[in-house]
């Protein structure tokens, strides 16, 4: 019996990893695409991608895209989804985080 609660217990917590990856990318992207917005024309870009990093742990992995698309500031950010802890393995696939800003300026 102790296998089985074991292996259930792991699913479970690796399920809690990938919901929160989701979470982390949904809310750095916001953040990412809120910055460059306000940052305006000149350094949107650093302060894009500046905010979203900042919003992610030290030992989650992402990659950060900041660009404009007419009116408004898009920042994608994908979070590589761990294997049972963050920075030890890591799956194949990526938690995709998009988020989108009107220029202030």
């Amino acid at each position: 019996m102790v296998p089985i609660i074991l292996a259930t217990l792991i699913l479970l917590w690796q399920a809690a990893l990938v919901g929160y990856a989701f979470s982390l990318a949904g809310n750095s992207a916001d953040e990412g695409a809120r910055a460059g917005a306000a940052a305006g024309q000149g350094g949107g870009a650093q302060a894009c991608e500046a905010a979203a990093r900042k919003n992610l742990p030290d030992s989650w992995e992402a990659d950060v895209a900041c660009f404009v698309a007419g009116d408004l500031y898009d920042a994608e950010v994908d979070v590589v989804v761990p294997v049972l802890y963050p920075g030890f393995i890591d799956f194949s696939f990526t938690a995709p985080g998009r988020a989108s800003a009107v220029w202030e300026g």
